[in-house]
């Protein structure tokens, strides 16, 4: 009997090695695989377990309407050639073009992930324009997912589809926590903090993500700054690629934290560097679940972050973190007001995140559970 085939598709290959890799090892038991998305086979070495395959195309995240349209071709000639039984997508870029490719070729099953929403943060034509674009993706589809329940419901409000048309794996998240990787690592904080010359006893406020406006982090430097003004212990750890030219407006708004302000950029080990701190802040202005967030839960650091979907759904309100309205630095500063001045709240908060991510997103759970999906609907 032959072996269903699937079809992977993401614009990135950090984008798989991150979110997909133990996916692609459970389904490559059952099916055969292929993983489309730019880059060569180096980057996607991580993932070329036994029945696993690899195509390069450069697929643009931005809008570019002549490469759009030559990698929608490719697509469907060889979605055509390779008579596959799923395509399955994820990102924004490679979600339209697959999904409408799929369409075209009229591939059976046709799957796509939503993870948070470009349109979000715009406004006018361009927002009315990428909605549509969205819609376009939901109906070439046969099937949706959302990586939270809060987004789910908010796709279904805003009109991109049905009900009856998208899921989400159990509570949430694309691929969940490890669990025996993020877990807090004693000489990690000892050896990070005596780097940057923190001290032991000092509170280490940490984003880790891309670091741009909708991200918010101008916002948590502008409620940083005004902490620290108050208390001269505290220190504000930021991790992450420069993704928006943000970092000298970060530099000005923190010029007055005397050596407080710590910059990293990109991290392959972030597990060390939530080892080395004590919260975890994301002030975003979209996401789809926020999955740094449960990673840190698991290291034990309790959240900050806007209350938005996604996030509402990562974060338990005064049980494993706390929450701020989009774009509030009075009430950002507020939370890290609190959390600082009482470190039995903050104990009991960091107590609750790590087993509420034990409970209900441990990567094995989630990996299963998209096994099982596959499953059902390739039956």
């Amino acid at each position: 009997m032959r072996r269903k085939r699937i079809c992977i598709v993401a614009t990135l290959p950090v984008v798989l090695k991150i979110f997909m890799r133990d996916h692609v090892r459970s389904l490559s038991r059952f099916y055969d695989i292929t993983l489309i998305t730019s880059g060569d086979s180096e980057d996607v070495k991580e993932l070329m377990f036994p029945n696993v395959n690899y195509i390069s195309l450069d697929i643009p995240r931005r809008i570019s309407i002549g490469r759009d349209v030559l990698c929608l071709f490719f697509l469907v000639r060889h979605l055509r050639l390779a008579a596959y039984d799923c395509i399955f997508t994820l990102m924004p870029k490679s979600g339209l073009i697959g999904m409408l490719a799929g369409f075209m070729a009229r591939t059976a099953v046709r799957v796509h992930i939503f993870t948070g929403q470009v349109w979000v943060t715009k406004s006018g034509l361009f927002r009315y324009f990428l909605k549509l674009l969205d819609k376009l993706l939901a109906l070439s589809s046969t099937h949706l997912l959302s990586d939270s329940h809060s987004q789910k419901q908010f796709l279904i409000d805003g009109g991109i589809t049905k009900e009856s048309k998208i899921q989400v794996l159990g509570h949430g998240s694309i691929s969940g926590v490890d669990t025996s990787r993020f877990t807090r690592i004693a000489d990690a904080r000892h050896l990070l903090r005596e780097k940057l010359g923190i001290d032991e006893s000092a509170l280490v406020f940490l984003f880790l993500g891309r670091v741009s406006r909708e991200k918010g982090v101008l916002d948590l430097a502008r409620a940083f700054e005004r902490l620290a003004n108050e208390d001269a212990t505290v220190h504000l750890l930021i991790i992450g690629p420069d993704d928006d030219d943000v970092d000298n407006e970060l530099r000005t708004i923190l010029s007055g934290s005397d050596g407080r302000y710590h910059r990293q950029g990109f991290t392959d080990t972030p597990e060390l560097w939530m080892s080395a701190s004590d919260i975890f802040c994301l002030p975003s202005y979209r996401e789809g679940f926020g999955l740094a967030v449960v990673e840190a839960a698991s290291v034990g650091l309790p959240a900050i972050v806007s209350r938005i979907y996604g996030l509402t759904d990562a974060v338990k309100d005064g049980v494993t973190g706390v929450f701020h309205l989009p774009g509030d630095v009075s009430g950002l500063y507020s939370c890290m007001k609190l959390l600082n001045g009482d470190p039995s709240f903050r104990l009991l908060l960091a107590q609750q995140a790590r087993t509420r991510v034990a409970d209900f997103f441990s990567q094995a759970y989630v990996t299963n559970e998209m096994t099982s999906y596959f499953q059902n609907i390739l039956k």
